[in-house]
């Protein structure tokens, strides 16, 4: 089967498109023929060595894919053999086989194309994971939303509004605000034309926001750490301006404001139960049409590199998808 290796942490340019022996699923996982997989920021981190994650070398990258199953290994009873599903791992979705353990693996309802589904995982899943779980976010409250375009950015406006919150975007142009407004955005910021401390100050009347979905970090981290409400929950997402940044503790004092890691990948290995409850109700919420994917290109699996390095400059809306 042909493949996306890192043979070694490096630049995006040095991953190598080749051939790997087909994968032969274990008695407790499937092999999926993938039909498509998602590209996500942490995944040009992880092939450079940057990520907190650093798996032994060489690996295939990539970390949810969508197809039909090949072949089931002899203790799964759930799943057979030319099912259409959608599944998570912490590596090797970018090929054209792969080899899980049936647990992490979900029937894919027809109606939801494979380019689509192979979205809906990472990013989607994450944003869940953090309202749900991490923020416990409630009707009513307010949520921000930093990177309100990315892929886990537009995930987080769709899923805050179906669970009842008043959702404000944060981004740095105008194409991409639209594009949350879109996806159900009430308020608007741009933070490459306004100042985001002084913005959130004025759109809470000073009462600060009860949750932040934070994925930039940097100087627009601090300035949500300034704007927080009395018992309000600052989600570390990730840091896609590249600075990772540091909290001045007395403010989480004086304010009464909680910081909540939130690491998807882990959630999935420690807690594979509520992440498959998670994913049926997502499921669920795409038929209803509270969440949709929004792709913005689909590269063939061996323009890997295009996708990956589109994706780590930030021009990305919604999510970018590999098809094998």
């Amino acid at each position: 089967m042909k493949a996306v290796i890192c043979k070694n942490f490096g630049p995006l340019d040095q991953l190598h498109y080749g051939d790997l022996p087909d994968p032969v699923a274990k008695p407790d996982e499937v092999v999926i023929r993938v039909e498509a997989c998602g590209v996500n920021f942490p995944d040009g981190l992880l092939v450079q060595g940057l990520y907190q994650m650093k798996p032994p070398t060489p690996f295939v990258p990539g970390t949810e894919a969508a197809g039909t199953i090949e072949s089931v290994g002899a203790e799964v009873k759930h799943l057979k053999a030319g099912q259409r599903v959608v599944c998570c791992n912490l590596l090797n979705c970018y090929a054209e086989k792969l080899a899980i353990n049936a647990k992490m693996v979900l029937p894919l309802p027809n109606q939801i194309p494979f380019e689509e589904a192979a979205g809906l995982i990472t990013a989607h899943a994450t944003a869940h994971h953090a309202l749900k779980q991490r923020a416990n976010i409630q009707p009513g409250e307010t949520l921000l939303v930093t990177g309100a375009a990315g892929g886990t950015g537009l995930a987080a406006v769709q899923i805050g509004k179906a669970m009842g919150a008043r959702v404000i975007a944060a981004a740095s142009s105008v194409e991409k605000l639209e594009q949350a407004r879109l996806n159900g955005a009430d308020i608007l910021i741009n933070y490459s034309e306004k100042d985001l401390k002084t913005e959130l100050k004025t759109i809470t009347n000073g009462q600060g926001v009860d949750v932040v979905y934070e994925c930039v970090g940097g100087d627009t981290f601090d300035a949500c750490a300034r704007n927080m409400a009395w018992n309000g929950r600052l989600l570390v997402v990730g840091f896609a301006s590249g600075k990772i940044p540091e909290l001045a503790v007395n403010l989480a004092l004086v304010k009464g404001f909680s910081l909540v890691g939130v690491f998807w990948g882990t959630f999935t290995q420690k807690q594979p139960k509520d992440f498959g409850a998670n994913m049926q109700e997502l499921l669920q919420w795409y038929l209803a049409g509270k969440v949709k994917v929004v792709v913005d290109q689909v590269f063939a699996l061996e323009d890997t590199v295009k996708a990956l390095e589109k994706v780590m400059s930030r021009k990305v809306i919604g999510k970018v998808i590999l098809k094998p």
